[in-house]
């Protein structure tokens, strides 16, 4: 008997299978919490972080701006790493508010998804 996956589960489950990745092109996952927000750059073949970001150190006026400066600051910890293209994965979660304003902030830094 299987397991029944509800909600976000099954929407990350689904998400998941379609993207993979590498070296080259890592997946840039995000995790949203009630307070802060987290990313990390994910080498699947390999099972590695290249490199993490989070906003419990960012100050900003709300959880908007800390989102673009985590975004801005994932942008620039790939540039050190020479990574310009990834996939993203928002994780389950709608791409909106805050997703949105890491991923437009990471786009603006230099990554291309």
């Amino acid at each position: 008997m299987g397991t029944i996956l509800k909600g976000k589960k099954r929407i990350k489950y689904r998400i998941r299978k379609k993207m993979k990745g590498t070296a080259d092109v890592p997946r840039l996952a995000v995790f949203k919490s009630n307070k802060y927000i987290y990313c990390q750059l994910v080498d699947d073949v390999s099972g590695i972080t290249l490199a993490s970001a989070n906003s419990r150190a960012v100050k900003a006026e709300n959880k908007t701006g800390m989102a673009s400066e985590v975004g801005k600051l994932i942008a620039e910890k790939a540039k050190s790493k020479n990574i310009e293209k990834v996939v993203f994965d928002r994780g389950g979660t709608i791409y909106h508010g805050r997703v949105k304003a890491l991923a437009d902030a990471a786009r603006e830094g230099g990554l291309q998804f």
